[in-house]
């Protein structure tokens, strides 16, 4: 019973941690990504749809990304989309009607700005697995006085919590050092 109690934990874990990949992989590194435009959204004859769902996104070079639309139509709302997001880019038009995007050289204190906040998500993502752990061990507790599992079940369910907690830590861990020296890297 307890074991199941535990797997639920991992299982919600581990989903903390996919949400915290994506979540990273948003944030912009100063060189050219994919991801950056993983959530935005283009409005496609009324129906929203994500920007790679009408086209295709390429990076041409390593400041460079090229958006070709599936459907030239809709080139001036993905430019006007990509330009009014919160990500800082000028895309323009070029004669093929492709959305260029190039990427700024980041400053020192943009980078700064964005490990804090890879930072902050990382540390939502340790409090996420933490309350995981506290809730798992109170529904432990709660097995207890049900009678449904023994105290030393409780104690290694305690145990297997606290130590998957810490596996997922030492996780968000990396993958915020790895994404910090990305960003840092000129």
């Amino acid at each position: 019973m307890f074991e199941e109690a535990c797997d639920l934990a991992g299982d919600r874990m581990l989903k903390t941690i996919e949400v915290l990949k994506k979540n990273l992989a948003i944030i912009k590194t100063g060189r050219a990504s994919v991801s950056l435009f993983n959530n935005i959204h283009i409005d496609y004859y009324g129906v929203s749809s994500l920007l790679d769902k009408v086209a295709t996104i390429t990076i041409a070079e390593p400041r460079l990304i090229v958006i070709k639309p599936w459907d030239k139509s809709i080139v001036k709302v993905i430019e006007k989309t990509i330009h009014e997001s919160n990500l800082g880019l000028n895309p323009t038009i070029d004669e093929n009607n492709n959305v260029r995007v190039p990427i700024p050289f980041l400053t020192e204190e943009r980078r700064k700005e964005f490990v804090k906040q890879a930072r902050q998500r990382s540390e939502e993502a340790r409090i996420s697995c933490r309350n995981i752990r506290r809730e798992t061990n109170e529904h432990l507790k709660i097995l207890v006085k049900e009678g449904k599992i023994s105290e030393d079940d409780e104690k290694r369910g305690n145990k297997s919590v606290q130590d998957l907690t810490n596996k997922f830590i030492l996780e968000v861990d990396r993958l915020f050092d790895c994404k910090e020296l990305e960003i840092m890297r000129i």
